[in-house]
């Protein structure tokens, strides 16, 4: 269980973890790799709060070696952006169809991306031509080699009914990291295979007050 915290109004994104925004909401972490072995030195932090109209998420992420999309595209999405470095959420409200999720990335640049994934079809992929409207911001830190990832989706784009305290979604964390002779991926649930897309494996989300 995965818990993000109430808060009274909505907010500014940011990424900077030490605010008195990102400090209330209680972390958690992942370290283990898809097949749920954990991968030294490589712990991913996910804070998360939520108002009655938006989700918020911090990915608080450790790199060694960056691995980015040359000649990044900010202004709108980077389809397939997952070749490269990315931190990731997949999250559902469909507790009957399982197979239906939403996923949303952000690069350490700031390139986004996001998804209405159907895994019935054969080419689940193609959802990237939806638009949750969401926001996110992304910054690097060398010194500690971390970077950051904000995501601000609206509730909208998750729910069809009125978010509350309470309202649980299944999902799960991601974060792929490294170039291709280094290539790390992290999971906060493993899924067990070689895709991340393996919803009997996602976590669970819950709105608390």
């Amino acid at each position: 269980m995965f818990e993000s915290s109430w808060a009274t109004k909505d907010v500014k994104l940011t990424t900077a973890a030490s605010s008195g925004f990102w400090q209330k909401a209680t972390p958690v972490f992942a370290e283990k790799n898809l097949h749920d072995k954990i991968i030294p030195g490589s712990k991913l932090e996910v804070r998360s709060r939520w108002t009655a109209s938006y989700l918020y998420v911090l990915f608080i992420c450790p790199y060694q070696q960056l691995y980015l999309k040359p000649s990044p595209e900010k202004k709108k999405e980077t389809n397939e952006l997952w070749k490269w470095d990315v931190a990731e959420i997949f999250i559902g409200s469909d507790f009957e169809d399982i197979k239906r999720y939403k996923e949303f990335e952000v690069s350490p640049q700031g390139e986004w991306i996001d998804l209405d994934v159907d895994l019935h079809n054969p080419h689940h992929e193609d959802g990237w031509v939806w638009n949750s409207g969401f926001e996110s911001a992304a910054r690097v830190d060398p010194a500690k080699h971390l970077w950051y990832a904000a995501m601000k989706i609206p509730m909208s784009a998750l729910l069809k009914r009125q978010a509350e305290p309470g309202t649980t979604f299944r999902a799960n964390l991601f974060l792929s990291v490294g170039p291709p002779t280094n290539h790390r991926e992290i999971a906060w649930q493993s899924p067990m295979g070689e895709t991340f897309h393996a919803p009997a494996h996602f976590g669970l989300l819950k709105l608390v007050r």
